[in-house]
């Protein structure tokens, strides 16, 4: 079976810098150990460097997608059916809504290092959350990812004309 394509994906990388302070921790790591000889500086400097890059690359892999009828944001895999509008934030706006704004039962992906965002209704009655707040590098492609999988998701009849 082959996998449906997706209308959007996005991976949250982390900033080159963390990649810079990840070096510097595994220094660090090095010096620390430095009076004890060679052997534990350089076991020092390769583990506690490998350690902080596992951590930022695991930080900086969560993936934002769009496939087939399914919003899947991290660990979350949302159908489309179940939400409203969505919304394009630039800086300004997505700083408000993951700060003052923000409501405490919504589902954020969010990483302070990427400055725009999409704000997405939730429209389930069952479900408790708002909205789900999404970190994007590229709002307004997410938007028209969205407005494409609802659109598609739309069930039918013979004429073409949604059965609404």
């Amino acid at each position: 079976m082959v996998a449906p394509a997706a209308l959007h994906d996005e991976r949250l990388t982390a900033p080159r810098s963390w990649w810079l302070i990840a070096a510097g921790i595994g220094v660090a790591c090095a010096l620390m150990l430095f009076p004890f000889g060679p052997l534990p500086l350089l076991c020092g400097l390769v583990g506690g460097g490998a350690l902080a890059a596992v951590c930022v690359s695991s930080y900086g892999s969560v993936r934002v997608r769009v496939v087939a009828d399914s919003l899947i944001a991290g660990d979350a895999r949302i159908p489309v059916s179940a939400l409203g509008e969505a919304e394009a934030l630039d800086a300004a706006q997505a700083r408000a809504w993951r700060t003052y704004k923000a409501d405490t039962r919504a589902h954020m992906v969010l990483r302070g290092y990427v400055p725009t965002a999409v704000r997405v209704e939730v429209t389930d009655p069952q479900d408790p959350t708002p909205y789900v707040y999404l970190s994007t590098r590229h709002p307004q492609r997410l938007v028209e990812a969205l407005a494409s999988a609802r659109e598609s998701a739309v069930p039918q009849d013979s004429s073409g004309r949604s059965c609404d």
